[in-house]
């Protein structure tokens, strides 16, 4: 059996130089250089026409540029209320139960909009709890169904039952069976704004986050928020929270030994 024979490293920095040779640019990139070199002659095999070089714009501007990238706020106590009320005042039922729902079942965006009414309904009556199975992970995710979402639902179920939609929030483009995210995270920026909030702040994880913070802060117990969320690792649970050593020396001045 004959061994493979590897060009010594002599060879190897002729071949080098020739590219960089051939590109006008110094040895220090000889990766960049060779693979520039068989894109500019037509490939590995050459003779085919050379590729063009995308040029590139020193002065386009970043797509983050005066945007507010990372982890959105969770609203406060009082701004759920402000917007629950706000909702009620201007009979916006589909919007209200949208509302209510997110923050009881602490769902993302991609489940929430999904929701069909056999999730939440037995019959005529509305769920104390639902079981969901998320579309990230797969596994299911139970969720709480307050008082006040189940008469926000009770009221909006006439309506769908008229239109025949088994989704529980429908879209009005036939394309779509249910209201897409990018309309939920609409529904979300007009919701803060309404209230006198800066939009750019919050988002459809502000709402997930909302319910699961205010556990965190009154029981700290992190596991049960770890199952509320349907996270699989408790640190994905403590980087969601952002938990920082502030919170966790409050907790523990409260504590008396």
């Amino acid at each position: 059996m004959q061994r493979r024979k590897y060009p010594r490293t002599s060879g190897l920095r002729q071949k080098w130089s020739v590219a960089s040779t051939f590109l006008g640019e110094p040895d220090c990139s000889v990766g960049m250089n060779i693979t520039l070199a068989i894109e500019r002659r037509g490939g590995r095999g050459g003779g085919g026409p050379p590729m063009s070089a995308r040029p590139v714009d020193r002065g386009q501007r970043p797509w983050n540029k005066g945007l507010l990238i990372g982890q959105k706020k969770p609203l406060e106590p009082k701004h759920v209320w402000s917007i629950r009320v706000r909702l009620e005042i201007a009979r916006s039922r589909r919007d209200l139960v949208i509302f209510n729902l997110a923050i009881d079942s602490k769902l993302r965006a991609c489940d929430l909009v999904k929701l069909r009414l056999d999730d939440v309904c037995s019959g005529v009556k509305v769920r104390h709890r639902a079981t969901i199975v998320q579309k990230k992970t797969g596994r299911p995710v139970q969720f709480e169904i307050t008082e006040q979402s189940r008469s926000s639902v009770e009221a909006w179920l006439p309506m769908l039952r008229a239109a025949g939609s088994r989704y529980l929030f429908p879209s009005r483009l036939h394309a779509s069976p249910h209201i897409s995210t990018r309309q939920y995270a609409r529904l979300v920026h007009r919701w803060v704004e309404s209230i006198g909030l800066e939009s750019t702040s919050y988002g459809t994880h502000s709402m997930r986050r909302t319910k699961a913070a205010q556990i965190y802060r009154k029981t700290g117990n992190l596991r049960a928020v770890q199952l509320l969320l349907g996270h699989t690792k408790l640190e994905s649970t403590v980087r969601y929270l952002g938990i920082e050593v502030d919170d966790a020396l409050n907790m523990a001045e409260q504590i008396e030994l």
